[in-house]
């Protein structure tokens, strides 16, 4: 029988399907049909420090809008103050008690004090593990790519010293050198690497000359960027991989963890086909485990990494080179040109 239970971060799952920090991870009725659909684990809706304080400044605005409008009047509300993250904190303690598989917190930060302080209240809630997401958009020359890492870095130390639940980090691929930078934060005690986030990005409509917002799902075959990050990493650091990105199939599944992922995260695949699809993702990956004689998931975990391949360049430039060597291979995969 295939046994599909695999450790993240040191976190026992029963299946290496973890749903991804969305919209669908911030209902308490939804989280639990999640788990009903078989999800290995949850990594709930961020706490975004942005957002609380956007709400603050609108807080604030609202209640002193008509302030001071005669002389011998400062104000018509009493003093109120926004409550900060008590709201979704209290949501995480509510999700504790109703879902019992491994659930994750995510928080997304900007200043140091507020990395720890948010980090020490979700351990709080009895959340099993803690996803930092880090990224800083680039908008200011003013601050190059050494420092930017070193903040993150110190931040990461900093919660580690002061939480004892295990912490991952989700990282952008938009760095110099990302194995440099996750061999330094493994270092540094995360426990695990989610590769990669997803981030907005702006668009225009050039009719209206408007800015738009869109919500953007990945594509089938997006993975193969975490794909090239996972091999790259499996046996070269003490922290488990989690990959992230295009991920629509059990058989997409078994290639990130042959490369040497012990999870996946899925988000946009549910979104176009339902959790529903959770059920099917499953049993593709058991029904080719199966077809392989494979009975758990470490047996072939890591099989294709760069460290157990023979081909040292697998993963590297050098196979983008001999591809431009070889014209034939392309012009037999597009004959119409």
């Amino acid at each position: 029988m295939v046994d599909l239970k695999t450790s993240y971060m040191g976190i026992e799952l029963d299946n290496p399907f973890v749903v991804g920090a969305c919209e669908m991870t911030s209902h308490v009725e939804t989280l639990k049909k999640i788990e009903e659909a078989g999800a290995g684990a949850i990594v709930l809706k961020s706490l975004f420090e942005e957002q609380i304080q956007l709400e603050r400044l609108q807080l604030d605005d609202s209640l002193t809008e008509y302030d001071e409008r005669h002389a011998e009047m400062t104000g018509i509300h009493p003093r109120m103050e926004h409550s900060g993250p008590e709201e979704h904190l209290y949501w995480v303690k509510k999700s504790r008690e109703i879902v019992d598989i491994p659930l994750i917190a995510s928080l997304n930060a900007v200043n140091r004090e507020i990395w720890v302080e948010y980090a020490k209240l979700l351990e709080k809630t009895g959340v099993d593990g803690l996803e930092l997401n880090f990224y800083s958009s680039p908008t200011d020359p003013d601050r190059d790519g050494a420092q930017i890492e070193k903040e993150q870095i110190e931040t990461l130390c900093e919660i580690r010293e002061k939480i004892s639940i295990p912490v991952s980090v989700k990282l952008s691929p938009f760095y110099a050198n990302p194995v440099n930078l996750i061999s330094k934060m493994d270092l540094a005690g995360a426990g695990a690497f989610v590769l990669f986030n997803r981030f907005f990005q702006p668009d225009l409509d050039i009719d209206r000359e408007v800015n738009l917002l869109n919500f953007d799902l990945s594509c089938e075959g997006d993975y193969k960027l975490p794909l090239r990050f996972t091999g790259l990493l499996y046996g070269q650091i003490q922290g488990d991989i989690c990959a992230s990105g295009g991920i629509y199939s059990g058989r997409d599944a078994a290639k990130l963890i042959m490369a040497g992922a012990s999870c996946v995260q899925l988000v946009s695949a549910l979104y176009k086909s339902k959790l529903e699809h959770l059920r099917f993702i499953r049993r593709e990956l058991i029904k080719w485990m199966e077809g392989k004689n494979l009975d758990s998931l470490q047996e072939f975990r890591g099989r294709m990494s760069k460290k157990n391949l023979s081909d040292p360049f697998a993963y590297e430039r050098a196979q983008y080179v001999g591809m431009l060597m070889k014209p034939d291979t392309i012009i037999k995969q597009f004959p119409q040109y």
